[in-house]
């Protein structure tokens, strides 16, 4: 097992690693207190977050368990990590610690909403989830509350992973796309997906038979992006928009969900113009373009948490 530590204070802007992780964005990470979504933490937080990650091209060539935690501030913390290797290179990219967050925040328009936003969870930062999992995890999402989100992408670990030693703990890695297409619906129902069990199931078949690929969204301009990712089954526009802004790099994606169209719905309502593409381009505007999705993002964890 490798250890090593990276200074939040060499990176460009702040980072919290417990608004990043429990901000609704990523399911595959754990709390070792065993507290992931179920509650909302002080701002910071210094818990152990643990996760197993399959190969990365360009990033790692071996699946690597990893845990981390935060200790101290967001502007002069240290992220501690243990791994099977080294992890540094494998956080940087999941954890977008190469993003220039202060030039990102300062992209965005002046809007008061932001603003409060930006000031009450300073330091969070997108994902680089890997493709198939966060596909999966937001087929689940649909009319769910974030902890059993979670609940449901952890039972998919410990149902069906493969077991990954690091130190003298054991995690598990996410289900394979042949893994889960391998289960019944009947299996998947029992582990609580319920009507979306066929969806996963499904689509993991899809992409484990090379029907289709979500990968190939990557290379596509924005919106046919999402149209592409709209071809897996239970995959919508806005799961779609979730999985090209937390996987896929797509920033300017902003995902039209419960909370966000409350929100154009009381502050931004002349950017309601019907259909999701419209609305969608309308508040993806309003919010900056480039960097939209990161607004959305503080927007949607500060009103979750209570904010206004």
């Amino acid at each position: 097992m490798e250890r090593g530590a990276i200074d939040v204070d060499d990176l460009a802007g702040p980072f919290d690693l417990q608004a990043t992780l429990e901000s609704g964005q990523s399911y595959l990470w754990n709390r070792a207190d065993g507290d992931t979504y179920d509650e909302l933490h002080a701002h910071g937080g210094d818990a152990w977050y643990e996760t197993v990650v399959d190969p990365i091209p360009g990033v790692t060539d071996e699946r690597v368990a990893v845990r981390v935690r935060q200790e101290g501030g967001v502007h002069d913390g240290t992220l501690r990590w243990e791994a099977s290797t080294d992890a540094e290179p494998l956080l940087t990219h999941l954890l977008r610690l190469d993003d220039d967050l202060d030039a990102i925040v300062d992209a965005t328009p002046d809007l008061p909403l932001l603003e409060r936003a930006y000031d009450a969870y300073e330091g969070l930062r997108l994902t680089r989830d890997p493709v198939f999992p966060c596909l999966i995890s937001f087929i689940c999402s649909a009319q769910m509350r974030v902890a059993r989100i979670h609940g449901m992408q952890r039972r998919l670990r410990e149902t069906y992973g493969d077991a990954v030693a690091l130190g003298d703990e054991t995690y598990r890695a996410f289900p394979t796309p042949e893994q889960l297409a391998a289960r019944t619906e009947g299996e998947l129902r029992d582990l609580s997906l319920g009507y979306r069990a066929p969806y996963v199931q499904r689509t993991a078949e899809m992409v484990a038979s090379g029907e289709a690929d979500p990968r190939e969204a990557a290379d596509l301009p924005y919106e046919d992006a999402r149209e592409s990712l709209t071809r897996f089954v239970g995959v919508g526009e806005k799961v779609a928009d979730c999985v090209l802004l937390f996987s896929l790099g797509f920033l300017e994606a902003v995902p039209l969900d419960t909370w966000i169209r409350t929100t154009i719905e009381e502050y931004y309502p002349d950017c309601d113009r019907g259909s999701y593409a419209a609305t969608s381009r309308a508040i993806r505007e309003r919010f900056g373009g480039e960097f939209a999705g990161y607004a959305q993002t503080y927007v949607f964890y500060y009103l979750r948490a209570g904010g206004e």
